[in-house]
């Protein structure tokens, strides 16, 4: 530690007191600078009143992207504000919304607010109720929460007065869409719809969103009205585009941050193996990352540095703040109660507490899931620890914005899991930390999502052929025809008589029925899962993890949508392994070059759950246990590779070794796609063989775990090339000799991770590279 060293830079120091610098977990360090503030002068438009409420709060003059994205909506045209946390993204909403409303322009204006958790929404209702508190001309907006924690006589009062409405995607799809002629009013009037962290939609759950603001964006055009889309995203790829899929419309972007921030420190931490531990086949185990960042915020604790840890996990963050409060009781009894853990679940009253005590300083150390990403207005923190790369490059740089919110300098640490993406990111700092990688994906045409959102719009409002061809739906509505659940008339498509198919979309969950979860001893619902995923989560013996508790499925009826649980907490994890069928049934799209072709399909997954494994806290494997559950068929789309036989013996992989080598490349290549498509490693799954019935190849499969797939394999086989270097990349970067779970190994494989061939694998990584063009 030198004299000059950054605030952040020393904190660091400390925590890697008394370790060999030679054996240093750091993989990567940075310094970022500190940034001034941008400011621009207050538009024309911008009434006197909301100048003079942003001046009693301390704000004389906005930041430029404010202004920018201000403008924008105030002309009418469809923006995304995307900055960085902290800079302030809701006065690019809040300006135009309060001039508007108090110009008298828009006697009866509405506006309409959508966030992806209630907590946002109920934090940006606190923040504009401060705002404007004392000031009688922002006395009839009288903004309000419609969610599922309001209560019917309140619901009430918001459709007939509030001019400002805050809900989310679900209870819009129920609760406005559901009764549209109790909204009518409202809808005549909307001029603007917010979508706050408008990153957070992708996906299955993106999809579903897209199609509930599409169809509030119909209903109030109908009505007359033409409302502006104004969206706030953390940093990300291609927001204008991501915006534009969501809400079917062009629009622009905004994404020079002019808010100002302190000198900040990034750290890239990768544990070192644990000696003496070994998991599947002997592969090498690392200490996990939970266990790591425990240590980490013990240390920075004893410090003094206020420290956020996010975790993955609702039982991590809970073992993540023990373990913290069991080295401090070694190291300083004092402090162990000055770390909690905070998650969701939690009572608000609770919650509301800890937010306090963390803000205060009260509390100097919190374990935490992404409850606190977005949603909560906690400042002046000294570090954030991030255990485990958090999915996207958005969520990462939302909570390591946490830290050094008022100015000062601050730390922060991501720590690897035993994970190749984790892996190729502390070795690829670039790929975290210069850019964006990864677009927000969603496929709004998808037949099994779209399907159920066109019967709800024929439902509120008959479907034209404007609206067909707006949707991309023809072929959707011809089948839906067919099969007798839409009419066609002069004026449009009806639905059947007695049709009310709003209470059979899942918004968050997937597609298809769900079953329910349930504890057999006090017949609690524990929660839901797809069908689709049931045999392999909720099967007999699984494991099922619901707020920090233990619990083992008894029984699986699928018929019922049941799944039976008691309370354990045993000692093992439970992963099930199965066999796969994969059938071509259709070529989209496809290039060739070489021995390699290189296509977009759409295929018929059979997958039967023939038993599950056991395995220890430590990574070791205690045994593998059979059942016997029936075959699912699931038709989705895959990204999928052929090679020529030939060309794999020509770079060292001779046919005995072909199984190997293309299972551990598959496996690769599944966790290192949500680098550049915004899923999880569990949204997608893979086959390899040797030989396909279809091809007559050596052919390696992803694809979506989705019926009619998601998007992910399609932005697979768009970026191809940035995708297997990356995966390419993390293999070779991977210090194991063999093959680990920070590499090849998966957590979710089907076969035990039997055959893995590493060095293969990169031979055939190796030559997909030679041969793209």
């Amino acid at each position: 530690m030198s004299p000059g060293d950054s605030f952040g830079e020393q904190l660091l120091h400390r925590s890697l007191a008394g370790v060999d610098p030679d054996l240093s977990p750091v993989t990567y360090k940075t310094v970022m600078r500190s940034q001034t503030a941008q400011f621009a002068e207050w538009p024309d438009w911008v009434t006197e009143p909301v100048r003079a409420a942003y001046g009693d709060i301390g704000v004389r003059r906005p930041w430029t992207h404010q202004v920018t994205a201000a403008q924008h909506a105030h002309e009418g045209t469809h923006v995304v504000v995307s900055t960085g946390t902290a800079s302030g993204k809701s006065m690019a909403y809040q300006l135009p919304i309060l001039s508007d409303m108090t110009s008298g322009a828009a006697p009866h204006g509405t506006a309409l607010y959508i966030a992806p958790t209630k907590a946002l929404g109920a934090d940006q209702i606190r923040a504009l109720t401060s705002l404007t508190a004392g000031r009688r001309e922002f006395a009839h907006m009288a903004p309000c929460a419609y969610d599922g924690d309001t209560e019917p006589d309140v619901r009430q009062w918001a459709r007939e007065h509030s001019r400002w409405i805050f809900t989310n995607p679900d209870m819009l799809h129920i609760g406005f869409l559901g009764s549209p002629g109790r909204w009518r009013h409202f809808f005549r009037n909307l001029r603007y719809l917010v979508i706050d962290e408008c990153h957070h939609y992708r996906g299955v759950f993106g999809s579903h969103t897209a199609l509930v603001v599409q169809r509030t964006l119909r209903l109030a055009r109908a009505a007359g009205a033409n409302p502006t889309v104004i969206a706030a995203s953390a940093t990300a790829g291609e927001p204008a585009r991501a915006l534009g899929r969501l809400i079917g419309d062009d629009c622009v972007a905004v994404t020079d941050d002019g808010s100002p921030h302190g000198e900040r420190t990034v750290a890239l931490w990768e544990p070192t193996f644990t000696p003496g531990v070994t998991g599947e086949h002997g592969a090498p185990v690392r200490r996990s990352a939970g266990a790591e960042a425990a240590r980490i915020m013990a240390d920075l604790v004893i410090e003094g540095a206020r420290t956020l840890c996010f975790v993955r996990s609702r039982r991590g963050a809970e073992i993540t703040a023990l373990s913290a409060r069991q080295i401090l009781a070694a190291a300083d009894p004092e402090l162990v109660g000055r770390v909690a853990a905070y998650r969701a679940g939690y009572l608000a009253d609770d919650r509301r507490d800890l937010e306090a005590a963390l803000s205060d300083g009260t509390l100097l150390g919190v374990a935490t899931t992404n409850a606190l990403e977005l949603g909560v207005d906690i400042a002046g923190l000294d570090a954030v620890v991030v255990a485990g790369y958090p999915g996207t490059v958005a969520s990462f740089w939302q909570q390591a914005g946490r830290a050094g919110r008022r100015g000062e300098g601050s730390l922060v640490v991501m720590v690897a899991r035993d994970d190749p993406l984790d892996t190729y990111l502390v070795h690829h700092p670039e790929a975290l930390l210069e850019r964006p990688v990864e677009v927000s994906v969603t496929d709004p045409t998808n037949p099994y999502v779209l399907g159920p959102h066109l019967l709800c719009a024929a439902t509120e409002l008959p479907l034209t052929e404007a609206d067909v061809a707006a949707f991309d739906a023809a072929d959707v509505v011809a089948d839906l025809t067919a099969r007798g659940l839409l009419r066609r008339r002069p004026a449009g498509w009806y639905p059947a008589a007695g049709l009310f198919p709003h209470g059979e979309i899942d918004i968050r969950g997937g597609i298809g029925g769900q079953v329910m979860i349930v504890d057999g001893t006090t017949s609690q619902l524990l929660g839901t899962v797809d069908t689709g995923r049931a045999m392999s989560t909720v099967h007999p013996g699984a494991v099922h993890l619901h707020q920090g508790r233990s619990f083992v499925v008894d029984e699986l009826d699928l018929t019922d949508g049941l799944a039976i649980t008691h309370p354990e907490d045993p000692e093992w994890s439970t992963s099930a392994r199965e066999t796969t069928a994969m059938d071509i049934t259709a070529t989209t799209r496809s290039w060739r070059s070489g021995p390699l072709t290189v296509a977009l399909v759409d295929v018929d997954v059979t997958h039967q759950v023939v038993g599950y494994m056991r395995t220890l806290h430590t990574g070791e494997v205690l045994d593998v246990i059979d059942l016997d559950m029936p075959p699912q068929t699931l038709s989705t789309r895959s990204v999928m590779y052929t090679l020529e036989p030939e060309a794999l013996e020509g770079v060292g992989v001779p046919v005995d070794r072909f199984p190997g080598a293309l299972h551990a490349a598959e496996h690769a290549a599944i966790g290192l796609l949500p680098l550049i498509a915004t899923c999880d490693r569990w949204d997608i799954g893979g086959l390899s063989t040797n030989i396909h019935a279809d091809t007559g190849l050596p052919t390696v499969f992803v694809y979506d775990g989705y019926p009619g797939g998601a998007g992910f394999a399609e932005r697979g086989f768009t970026a191809f090339a940035t995708w297997i270097r990356a995966t390419r990349d993390a293999v070779t970067d991977c210090r194991c000799e063999s093959g680990c779970p920070s590499c090849v190994q998966s957590p979710k494989c089907g076969n035990g991770n039997e055959p893995l061939d590493k060095a293969g694998a990169i031979a055939v990584l190796n030559l997909l590279l030679r041969e793209i063009p």
